[in-house]
């Protein structure tokens, strides 16, 4: 079929538009961010938290922020050189009633956190300052409060951040250790998105290649091997897709906190053993066996890495309703912990060493899920054996329990006494270990999945990309609608996607819209 040029380029035109008016909607359906409004209000908030502070920053957003800095600080004729603070008196409005005397700073669109016209106050942070600043900015026309999170929302719908970059910066805010504080940092940077952006282009690549196969190759206007280029890549992308998801979820638990239970049996030394890390009275304790009926949990800082500790009940046969309920929600949360410190009380331990290792070999049996192997939860950095009370053994006793018990019962184990501190530093750093290991580093190696929807998102593409190598051979069209399902679940993950990108691709990389006056043929 020949396609002249007029008519081809009037095709375009039209694919074009068609593609512009559903670019919006579809961008819609896949971000879950509402498009934005042509003619954005101007909004503002407190933007360094609530509470009395020395200093507040109120930031403003949108066409009218430079009406608030004309109308309340002073500057009616020429605005301030962009990005730089000017001491003034901060008036009301209307009153010119002076409410405080701080920094005004002006940045011109698109060169702000939003990409809009952005104004900050930098204020006295008491109470009645911030009120009275925030009224006086609510009665100046066009400018309303902010949503919450709005100005990282205009940000990303401006394109100044990423799905992937705002939900750093989201965890860079609640960072409470230094070690979340890394990864939310390096995620905020973009590394991340810049993963998940390549693999997209490669896929939209893809797509386009196979669109256009459908659509050219009965003409011969595509050359030969571009499927098979295709499936390379498409191979390649799911064996990388699949190493990265195969991260046993180091990033994920960096995030929210490494989940640490403590479990035994009664009388162990449990509740001490909480209180010694938290280093306050967090659980009650007392000779009575079975104290601890609930779990309590408590969140701790362990050389830089977020650890959610919970204590639980003693694992024990009883009659007690409410003790019983307290045993099974402690062995639910043995089963879901990251790291379990089995405790245990070695005045109990038979003086034999070779009994004394058969015996907690089969004390772990009882508190492990059924189908844990011992030594492979071990081996994975998922249990610490924990010999408690060890200051109430006889010294002989007690070396020989350190020098031996490990050795011959294979498993690793920390010898202490929450009584006496015996043997706690040796346990402190031995915890820090494991949990370094669940965690990972945050700053080497890939960027690595920090959230439970991108993971959910990425296994979707790897489904679809199963199916294009299904399909492959069988129907292309459904092979083709695989790679548009990988690649949307990969945007859903950026918040980028959209199909006027493929046809950009489609004439860009077979020249589509290129009348050769040779031979009367489209150039390829």
């Amino acid at each position: 079929m020949l396609l002249l040029p007029s008519i081809h380029h009037g095709m375009r035109r039209t694919v074009y538009a068609l593609s512009s008016r559903w670019t919006t909607l579809f961008r819609h359906l896949c971000d879950g961010v509402p498009p934005a409004s042509v003619d954005a209000e101007t909004i503002f908030a407190l933007s360094s938290g609530h509470g009395k502070c020395g200093v507040a920053v109120v930031r403003i957003s949108g066409p009218a922020s430079t009406s608030a800095l004309r109308c309340m600080a002073g500057q009616m004729r020429n605005l301030p050189a962009p990005r730089t603070a000017l001491l003034r008196s901060i008036t009301h409005p209307y009153s010119k009633e002076v409410l405080d005397r701080g920094l005004v700073l002006w940045f011109p669109a698109p060169h702000s956190f939003t990409g809009e016209d952005s104004v900050e106050f930098h204020i006295h942070g008491g109470p009645a300052v911030t009120a009275a600043v925030l009224q006086a900015l609510g009665s100046v026309p066009g400018m309303r409060p902010a949503e919450a999170g709005e100005f990282t929302r205009r940000a990303f719908q401006a394109g100044k951040l990423g799905l992937t970059e705002v939900e750093g910066l989201g965890d860079l805010i609640h960072a409470e250790t230094e070690a979340q504080r890394r990864q939310a940092l390096r995620q905020m940077s973009g590394e991340l998105g810049r993963l998940y952006q390549g693999w997209s282009h490669k896929l939209k690549r893809c797509l386009a290649h196979v669109e256009a196969f459908i659509d050219f190759s009965e003409d011969e206007l595509i050359e030969d091997g571009v499927l098979n280029k295709v499936d390379r890549i498409v191979r390649d992308l799911q064996s990388e897709m699949t190493r990265h998801l195969q991260d046993e979820r180091r990033g994920e638990r960096l995030r929210s906190g490494v989940q640490v239970v403590i479990a035994g049996a009664t009388n162990a030394g449990k509740s001490s053993l909480l209180n010694v890390l938290c280093q306050r009275p967090a659980a009650i304790v007392s000779p009575i066996a079975g104290t601890t009926r609930d779990v309590v949990e408590t969140a701790l800082d362990i050389g830089g890495f977020p650890v959610l500790l919970s204590d639980t009940a003693g694992l024990r046969e009883s009659l007690d309703l409410v003790e019983r309920e307290g045993v099974r929600r402690a062995r639910e949360r043995v089963e879901q912990a990251d790291l379990t410190l089995v405790v245990v009380d070695c005045s109990g331990l038979p003086t034999d060493v070779q009994q004394a290792a058969a015996f907690l070999q089969d004390h772990l049996g009882r508190v492990l899920p059924p189908q844990d192997d011992i030594h492979a939860a071990f081996r994975s950095d998922r249990c610490l054996l924990v010999l408690n009370k060890v200051d109430l053994l006889p010294e002989e006793q007690r070396q020989t329990l350190k020098r031996e018990l490990g050795s011959i019962s294979r498993l690793p184990l920390c010898v202490m006494s929450c009584h006496t501190n015996e043997g706690l530093q040796d346990f402190l750093t031995t915890l820090h270990c494991r949990v370094k290991t669940l965690c990972g580093n945050p700053l080497s190696g890939a960027p690595t999945l920090t959230q439970a929807r991108h993971r959910a998102h990425l296994q979707q593409c790897v489904a679809a990309l199963d199916q294009y190598q299904r399909y492959r051979d069988l129907d292309l069209a459904l092979a083709a609608e695989g790679v548009r399902l990988a690649l949307t679940s990969l945007g859903r993950i950026t918040g980028k996607i959209g199909p006027e990108e493929i046809l950009d691709i489609i004439f860009k990389d077979f020249c589509i819209d290129r009348w050769h006056p040779g031979d009367g043929r489209l150039c390829l």
